[in-house]
């Protein structure tokens, strides 16, 4: 069940940022051809976007763990080249921006993503102890 809800959330994110599939995942972009592209979401992958998450509603919710603790917020996702969901950017701790550890969680770690972002096993003291996620420039 965890593992439909991620792919679901993944072809959600894809969706909702364009990504089709193959001239993204090799890097290249190829221009349309007048009546071959088909522009948005194909009839057939509605059912399957209508079922999944938008990344907007997921973005700066709180994620718990098991025991029903609050121990972070999504802060970011990262989109990995072949247009896959990678990681989730969770800010751990902190105070209005200050002093927060942020750390990249693989999406595929999370059990639950409704009503509430489970991440199982986790504390907000393990989080601190992964190594701080800096983004590339």
């Amino acid at each position: 069940m965890e593992l439909k809800l991620m792919k679901m959330l993944i072809l959600s994110v894809l969706f909702s940022l364009g990504v089709t599939g193959g001239a993204f995942a090799q890097g290249q972009e190829e221009a349309p051809v007048a009546g071959t592209t088909t522009i948005g979401v194909a009839v057939e992958q509605t059912d399957i976007v209508t079922k999944g998450w938008r990344v907007s509603k997921l973005l700066r919710q709180q994620v718990y763990n098991d025991n029903n603790q609050k121990i972070g917020k999504i802060e970011d996702f990262i989109v990995a080249p072949d247009g896959s969901l990678s990681v989730a950017i969770v800010d751990v701790g902190g105070f209005l921006g200050m002093g927060t550890h942020r750390v990249a969680i693989p999406v595929q770690q999370f059990n639950q993503v409704t009503p509430k972002i489970v991440l199982p096993g986790a504390t907000k003291d393990s989080l601190k102890e992964v190594p701080e996620f800096r983004y590339s420039k």
